[in-house]
């Protein structure tokens, strides 16, 4: 990954996270590691956990980003999730979101929230 591509990823996780903050959200964290596996964001809100898949494209030439949160993605997210579950002794209503977007940030962005896109 170059330092390029790695500073755009950074840049829409921020994005996606204010945006979240602006629905009232809290972040709990972001970019949360358990072994080789990472969940993006971790928010909260009215005792509800949503964990968050943030998925950016500068176009969607190659498909709309949130067509590339594929089975092999959903298991290792599921996977983290459950240790976080597990460590936090959490045991209240969860959701997963992905949150795609488009473009870079001198042209704009299309920011895209996906509720309970998979479980």
């Amino acid at each position: 990954m170059t330092s390029t591509t790695r500073a755009f990823g950074l840049y829409a996780e921020n994005l996606a996270a204010r945006y979240l903050e602006n629905k009232g959200f809290k972040i709990l964290h972001q970019n949360f590691r358990y072994r080789r596996y990472e969940i993006d964001l971790i928010v909260y809100k009215e005792a509800l956990i949503v964990f968050v898949e943030v998925k950016a494209r500068k176009n969607d030439l190659f498909g709309c980003p949130e067509t590339f949160v594929n089975n092999k993605k959903i298991k290792a997210i599921r996977r983290v999730a459950e240790h976080y579950l597990y460590i936090k002794k959490y045991n209240r209503p969860i959701r997963f979101d992905t949150i795609a977007i488009i473009g870079n940030q001198n042209e704009g962005v299309q920011l895209m929230h996906f509720e309970d896109s998979f479980y």
